[in-house]
């Protein structure tokens, strides 16, 4: 059965949402899911924006379909190559061999690396500032690279004033019931997911990010058709602010970041214990993770959230606990700026973590750790206590 949901004049969505897929990319859990979004126009030229994974072809081909009621399909714009949107490329030409396709040529290379055999009769390349009539509408083509691969660019109908915004404004979680975010309560819904698939996905490029929204700022934009998560036509400005925050690695608040290490429970007990001292202190929201039990994808988020982060780590093997030098190293290759660290470290002979998370800390771009740190040997104490108040008070006060 086909589910197809009109998104403007001549524009149906005809995506569909996987449950079964655990990981994104391999990589990120996806406790609720995933959506494919694809976007048919029907006007003097049929066009398709972008294919489908095949984890959801079924689907997808039979919306599709139903969505072109017999039409030939004439254009596919393909405006990201990655394989969650570009795996049914070889089904569409070999459904609708007339098809035309409408890339850049960076794409269109990629293309032809995922189907070397795919007998494409007609391509058109496209570059930023072209555009595409249709009939009624006009389609402008936007660059947008390294949001979050190089090929990359999204598409603004003038008619509609819709932006197909690709991989931009996304977010992770499969979309039941309406399209629309306005019909859900996205910021208790979605909006964490929003910022994990952004803090991870595309946190590394800001500087690209920012250059897209700059070009966006000068559109009339009435609706973001995103290829995962809602569909954005009211309220775009407070999406768009988070996505300037996000881009610009500005917090989202004041709330205060504690990732701890713990091997047998006692860093554990310190962080919770600091944790405790830092809600009273700095009347802030603390969040508390324990990087072993947490993915570090939601760690990552939460740092795009939080203006401070607190970090507790023992020493393991004169080094870093495993754990935390991969949130560490996740930092560091996603780009973190703009945030206040504080390190504390446990060692029962030898504490080294500290001095070894600091090296690592100061590649991060205007990022301040203070220099009040916090050392425990093998448990905390009543010993420890004026120690863990000030290294608290410095925190608080930062």
């Amino acid at each position: 059965m086909q589910n197809i949901t009109t998104v403007a004049e001549d524009i149906l969505a005809i995506g569909a949402s996987d449950h079964r897929l655990s990981r994104f990319e391999n990589i990120f859990p996806l406790p609720n899911g995933v959506s494919y979004n694809n976007y048919v126009i029907l006007d003097d030229k049929t066009v398709l924006m972008d294919t489908s994974d095949v984890s959801v072809a079924d689907q997808f081909l039979e919306n599709l379909s139903a969505a072109l009621g017999g039409r030939k399909l004439d254009i596919l714009v393909v405006q990201h190559v990655e394989p969650d949107h570009a795996s049914m490329i070889g089904e569409i030409v070999r459904e609708y061999p007339d098809v035309t396709i409408y890339s850049s040529k960076q794409a269109f290379l990629m293309i032809c690396q995922f189907f070397p055999t795919l007998p494409v009769k007609s391509h058109v390349e496209i570059r930023e500032g072209d555009t595409l009539n249709t009939g009624r509408h006009t389609l402008h083509f936007v660059a947008a690279p390294m949001v979050h691969w190089p090929e990359v660019m999204v598409t603004y109908d003038d008619f509609t004033k819709t932006l197909f915004s690709a991989d931009a404004f996304g977010t992770f979680g499969a979309v039941e019931g309406s399209l629309f975010a306005d019909e859900h309560d996205f910021e208790r819904e979605y909006l964490d997911e929003a910022r994990r698939y952004y803090a991870n996905i595309v946190g590394k490029y800001g500087c690209q990010a920012q250059a897209l929204l700059k070009k966006a700022a000068t559109l009339d934009i009435a609706a973001i058709c995103p290829l995962h998560g809602p569909i954005w036509r009211k309220d775009l400005g407070w999406f768009i602010d988070k996505y300037q925050k996000w881009s610009g690695y500005i917090p989202e608040s004041d709330d205060i970041l504690v990732v701890y290490c713990s091997l047998y429970g006692h860093t554990a007990s310190a962080a919770q214990a600091a944790a405790t001292q830092l809600a009273a202190k700095s009347g802030r929201h603390v969040a508390v993770y324990d990087a072993s039990e947490t993915d570090c994808s939601f760690l990552i988020s939460e740092v795009w959230r939080c203006a401070k982060i607190v970090l507790f780590c023992p020493t393991y093997n004169m080094g870093i606990y495993p754990k935390m030098e991969t949130f560490l190293n996740d930092m560091l290759a996603l780009n973190v700026q703009n945030r206040t660290f504080a390190v504390a470290e446990n060692g029962t002979w030898c504490p080294a973590a500290g001095k070894l998370i600091r090296a690592k800390l100061a590649g991060l771009k205007n990022c301040t750790v203070l220099e009040d740190g916090l050392t425990i040997r093998s448990a905390l104490s009543a010993k420890d206590a004026d120690a863990l108040n000030a290294f608290t008070d410095a925190i608080a006060k930062a």
